[in-house]
């Protein structure tokens, strides 16, 4: 649309408007009766982008007294310029009222879908002073064995996230046998996973992280990993939940063998058709 205008306005040195015939039966009405049917013929509903040569259209506004005018067209039209018109296109709407903010938003809305992705992470207790969970470093009786450095958290976020595109899972990205990866920071392996999402045109909605375990306790550290973990994937903290529960002492978790991490992403898509 835009081209169609500014293709007009050089090839006449006139006005050029995109504009859309009417369709409707327009009626007259008053007092909420109406007075009469008028024709359609020759009608057209003005759109934007409006285009002219510059000094004709400033020089139109700059002697323009009637301030009832309500589009560039009609300043033009009074000052005696003529105005082009160009196919519209009945998606190209103005935002003016409520009604067209809430239009413009279900026309954004039929192009995305809504994917969700689910993770999972078990680590081992092993002989240490501290451990990483979400990010967050944490002074313990034990560390969490692993290639990396066993963030469990992490790594059922990361999980979470290759699911909801179809990405496989974090093994596929960063293999265990890959040297590169022992002792490495798992902030890594998620910010990948972020990276995946945005190439796929997608947009994170909503983490939601449960922590399964007997000890540490969770809770003096909620926020923090609250925070790392909306930093990470750069979204606000009110798109995070970390929560956290144990199984009553039943299984390894019970007996305080290791940690288990699961998670949920939801992810929507812009422009998916699958």
């Amino acid at each position: 649309i835009i081209s169609a205008v500014i293709a007009r306005v050089r090839e006449t040195n006139e006005g050029a408007i995109p504009a859309l015939a009417v369709s409707d039966t327009l009626k007259r009405g008053k007092a909420g009766v109406i007075e009469e049917t008028l024709s359609r013929d020759g009608l057209y509903r003005a759109q934007t982008p409006q285009g002219f040569p510059y000094p004709l259209i400033l020089a139109a506004h700059e002697k323009s007294a009637d301030h009832a005018l309500t589009d560039d067209a009609a300043v033009a039209e009074a000052a005696g310029l003529k105005v082009h018109l160009v196919p519209g296109d009945e998606e190209n709407i103005k935002l003016t009222t409520a009604q067209d903010f809430t239009r413009a938003q279900r026309m954004f809305m039929r192009d995305t879908t809504t994917r969700t992705g689910m993770g999972y992470d078990v680590h081992r207790f092993q002989a240490g002073d501290h451990l990483w969970l979400a990010g967050v470093k944490i002074p313990h009786g034990f560390g969490l064995k692993g290639h990396s450095d066993a963030d469990a958290g992490l790594h059922a976020i990361t999980d979470a996230l290759l699911g909801a595109i179809g990405a496989g899972d974090i093994g596929d990205h960063f293999p265990p046998s890959d040297a590169q990866w022992e002792n490495a920071s798992s902030d890594i392996f998620l910010k990948h996973a972020a990276g995946l999402v945005a190439e796929a045109g997608g947009k994170i909605e909503n983490i939601d992280l449960t922590i399964i375990c007997e000890t540490p306790k969770i809770a003096p550290h909620r926020a923090a990993m609250k925070a790392r973990v909306a930093e990470i994937l750069a979204i606000s903290q009110e798109r995070v939940s970390i929560k956290a529960t144990t199984t009553e002492q039943l299984g390894f978790t019970g007996r305080r063998e290791g940690i288990a991490a699961q998670a949920v992403a939801t992810v929507t898509m812009c422009g998916d058709e699958r």
